[in-house]
């Protein structure tokens, strides 16, 4: 199988330039399931909730959604990437998972600082899909700070965790090492490079996207200012084998009777 990430510089609230650009890069690979940012053709930072709202769409007729479904449809590939959801009056950080057999959603559940006076909390539940047999994970941005996340999406099968990310902390490419090697999972972070400046305050993105495979391995890995497309073969039959030892398995030798809840 065939995944991979982009890393890309958008251009705030310029949606129409930033899809172009999008399926630009995806027009010039082949792959089963490839990556994209958190938020990618909105950028990040918004001066208002009424400048938020002036990008935010529905799920899954929205301009952004229809235009990576058309491009996943004609690559046959499964596309995941981080947008602005509104629903019921309610703006959510959203990701979708878009592919020929359908379109899947899932709503970010930890809200990363300003964002939380900005989005509702996500209520889906952690969401993973299948897709030709293989069981994808849903991830956005700051999930990746409570190993829960992972866990729940692994519990549930996921073979792959496709994380979209807006990275601002140092920490994240590192601690994604953890979570694919405590799940036995693959996990492909597309992270976004450049900065933003919005009424006196800026944020500078981390890039150094990354693949990990089920034991730790580095399988690919961006620079932290390049504009790229990346894509590895995997097998993701190895994240089916949750075996450390002979004598130890990651799901049978949880002991819940003892963690707090």
């Amino acid at each position: 199988m065939k995944v991979g990430y982009l890393q890309f510089h958008p251009e705030r609230l310029a949606v129409d330039k930033n899809i172009k650009r999008v399926i630009q890069f995806l027009e010039s690979v082949e792959a089963e399931l490839v990556v994209l940012p958190e938020l990618f053709a909105t950028g990040y930072l918004f001066s208002s909730k009424r400048e938020l709202l002036s990008v935010a769409e529905k799920f899954p007729d929205g301009e952004t959604i229809k235009a990576i479904l058309d491009i996943a449809k004609e690559k046959d590939m499964a596309i995941a990437g981080g947008f602005p959801e509104i629903s019921n009056n309610k703006i959510f950080n959203s990701q979708f998972l878009v592919s020929p057999a359908g379109e899947f959603l899932y709503r970010k559940v930890h809200l990363f600082n300003g964002e939380k006076y900005l989005f509702a909390p996500g209520d889906t539940g952690f969401v993973s899909v299948e897709l030709k047999g293989i069981k994808i994970g849903l991830m956005v941005c700051f999930d990746w700070l409570f190993p829960e996340a992972a866990r729940t999406l692994a519990l549930k099968g996921a073979q792959v965790i496709a994380h979209s990310a807006n990275l601002v902390m140092p920490y994240c490419q590192k601690a994604m090492y953890a979570r694919a090697v405590e799940n036995r999972v693959f996990t492909i972070t597309s992270n976004r490079i450049g900065s933003e400046s919005v009424g006196g305050k800026k944020l500078t993105f981390t890039g150094g996207s990354i693949i990990y495979s089920p034991t730790g391995k580095i399988l690919a890995e961006g620079s932290t200012d390049s504009e790229e497309i990346t894509i590895v073969e995997i097998d993701p039959t190895e994240a089916l084998d949750k075996n450390i030892t002979g004598d130890n398995n990651i799901f049978d030798d949880r002991r819940t009777r003892l963690y707090f809840r």
